[in-house]
């Protein structure tokens, strides 16, 4: 059985503004779902991605074995990003 298509025993909370409801229920009515599965489908498509850039990237084998060999070289000092990660930034 898929995750997707398992029962659903556990509850999500969300508090929106007025108008931010009133265009879920319409984005779901145009799908012909109910908020709560336009809301599970809409967030599980988004953390599935999200998770996905985090987890996996395909390259060719030439790119892979670029980035396996960017691995592999020695450490290089970086004078200039030494002196950029020393000094405040913009959120500082």
């Amino acid at each position: 059985m898929s995750t997707l298509n398992r029962p659903k025993t556990e509850r999500i909370d969300v508090r929106a503004s007025g108008p931010v409801k009133q265009l879920l229920q319409e984005a779901a009515r145009a799908c012909h779902k109910n908020v709560s599965e336009f809301l599970l489908d809409a967030g599980v498509t988004a953390a599935a991605q999200t998770l996905a850039d985090r987890r996996r990237f395909v390259l060719d084998e030439a790119r892979w074995r670029a980035f396996q060999e960017a691995l592999d070289r020695p450490v290089q000092k970086k004078p200039h990003l030494k002196k950029l990660l020393s000094e405040p930034g913009v959120l500082d």
